[in-house]
């Protein structure tokens, strides 16, 4: 039994020697540690031995056992260190190379233009304030004029979270929560998102960007909003722009109107942007309504304003000629890496 313990024991240690990858030890150890290997026949055949042989060749085979586990494990320990080895050497750092040059990151699309949009209005005077995305139907709605039975309310139109709360559908919920805080003169801008649960398509998203400004103060008047409005798209676009007012309604303003800008991509020739027509649509605004100056808690018999909401994605199409909303949101580096 001894001569046949140490032959098992020569076999293995020749063939690991002889090893050169990890599998090639992998079988090595299911050879002879596995079910059908000699040291489990090893095992079996103790039977065939005397009582008192058996603790002795007991602990032989035991110790070869172990031997050939230990073994097959230092095995795999050399290798990966021969292979690191390796793999070290052929990637000699030289120190005298310029390092890899990184790819810095940048803003995106939207919010280099929403930046530029609020720089303008900070240099006409307006402060910047946010309003919550998660609002109460009283700040979204009610304190806007909406009637209770006005069809932005509806389930189809908008994302309520329970029967009082949502998803904000404009920024202008900033507005009675500010007049509530602060007395006029009030000169203000509200960037950030809006939500509406519209279809899906190039023109439009369930989620937009807007920027809602309102002023407040004695004797503002129509001119005051006209002027405003042709000074920041001027100064946008960094020129002239020819500008058109058409009366609108709106719960919040009155009177209301919808202002459009010459198409710059077809110089009011027409085309697929402007669907022909040679204008755009760009901002709802108007003077704000009593009631909302009253659900302000200010007199509206002293005090007087205009408020506008213009959409930034629409801006940002306008600007470099992208024929859909969707792509500032499909995070496509082609697209991105443009800005």
């Amino acid at each position: 039994m001894d001569k046949s313990i140490e032959k098992i024991r020569e076999e293995f240690i020749s063939e690991l020697n002889s090893a050169s990858t990890s599998t090639q030890i992998e079988q090595l150890k299911i050879k002879f540690l596995g079910k059908k290997g000699p040291i489990v026949a090893l095992m079996r055949s103790l039977k065939d031995c005397s009582k008192e042989e058996r603790p002795k060749v007991g602990q032989l085979i035991n110790s070869l056992k172990e031997e050939v586990a230990t073994s097959c494990h230092k095995g795999f320990e050399d290798l990966l260190l021969r292979e690191e080895k390796v793999k070290l050497e052929s990637q000699k750092i030289d120190v005298t190379m310029p390092g890899k040059k990184s790819n810095k990151g940048r803003s995106h699309p939207i919010r280099q233009i929403l930046n530029h949009i609020l720089s303008i209005f900070k240099e006409m005077g307006f402060s910047i304030q946010y309003s919550p995305n998660i609002d109460s139907e009283h700040y979204n709605f009610e304190s806007l004029n909406f009637e209770d039975d006005h069809p932005a309310r509806d389930m189809q139109d908008t994302f309520y979270l329970s029967k009082e709360m949502l998803l904000r559908t404009h920024t202008s919920n900033i507005q009675a929560r500010l007049m509530q805080k602060e007395k006029p003169p009030i000169r203000v801008v509200c960037p950030g998102k809006a939500f509406r649960n519209e279809n899906i398509s190039a023109r439009s998203h369930v989620f937009f960007h807007q920027v809602e400004g309102f002023y407040i103060d004695e004797n503002v008047t129509f001119a005051d909003l006209i002027s405003t409005l042709n000074s920041f798209f001027n100064k946008f676009f960094g020129q002239k722009i020819k500008m058109r007012f058409r009366s609108s309604y709106f719960p919040f303003v009155e009177p209301g109107l919808e202002a459009d800008i010459e198409c710059l991509v077809c110089s009011t020739k027409g085309c697929a942007i402007c669907k022909n027509t040679g204008w755009l649509e760009v901002v709802g605004a108007g003077m704000i309504h009593p009631n909302v100056l009253k659900a302000g808690r200010v007199d509206p018999e002293k005090y007087t304003g205009y408020a506008w909401g213009l959409g930034v994605e629409r801006l940002q199409m306008l600007l470099n000629n992208i024929p859909d909303i969707r792509m500032f949101t499909e995070n496509d580096e082609r697209f991105l890496s443009q800005f």
